[in-house]
């Protein structure tokens, strides 16, 4: 790995911690930024104890950080009141604050790269569509249970903020469309990134 890899790495780190950090003062909702953290205080020291055994591309680290961001704005505000998604559903004539839908798309699309990558240096598979099939199984799956943990979270942690945690905005279908859009993210990653990502040579998937 390069210095300019290391370099970039560590401005992306100190540039989500910045974020992470303006974000956290005089939160719209307390308690839900607590609940909406929990990925934070668990997501980010994993990171870090994944990049001293299995370093990932650049660009995996650049998704991981969109993604982290995104979420750090949707819990500063509540998924359902961020600005941001008002501003589109305004625009669009929409009732429904989509943003956290849209963030639920994006855990599918942004993370099948990092997840892929991991899992082609441990198990150094040689097809690439399948290697990548396996890797949005694996999101798939922590997506059912990341909406049993919202569940959980807020019916046994802290059910005063449960219904700003969950942003169901008085739909009983929430989690369905949610784990849906997880499958729609999932699977356009599956049908973009492996034109963006080279399979590797054949020595390299034997050495």
């Amino acid at each position: 790995m390069t210095k300019a890899q290391k370099n970039y790495r560590l401005g992306l780190f100190i540039a989500y911690l910045a974020i992470w950090a303006l974000l956290a003062i005089n939160p719209v909702y307390r308690e839900d930024w607590l609940l909406e953290n929990i990925l934070v205080f668990a997501g980010v020291p994993f990171l870090i104890w994944l990049d001293r055994r299995t370093p990932l591309s650049s660009l995996s680290y650049t998704l991981i950080f969109l993604f982290m961001v995104l979420h750090t704005y949707g819990s500063h505000y509540t998924y359902s009141e961020t600005p941001a998604g008002r501003m589109v559903s305004d625009w669009l004539g929409l009732e429904r604050n989509h943003y956290d839908r849209f963030v639920h798309f994006l855990w599918g699309f942004l993370l099948t790269i990092p997840l892929f990558e991991i899992f082609r240096k441990k198990v150094s598979r040689k097809r690439l569509v399948l290697d990548f099939i396996f890797a949005g199984s694996i999101l798939l799956t922590l997506g059912v249970a990341y909406e049993f943990m919202e569940w959980a979270a807020a019916v046994v942690v802290a059910p005063e903020a449960g219904t700003a945690f969950l942003g169901t905005q008085g739909d009983v279908w929430d989690a369905q469309k949610d784990l849906l859009m997880n499958v729609a993210g999932t699977f356009a990653a599956i049908v973009f990134w492996p034109f963006i990502v080279k399979q590797p040579k054949q020595h390299e998937t034997q050495g």
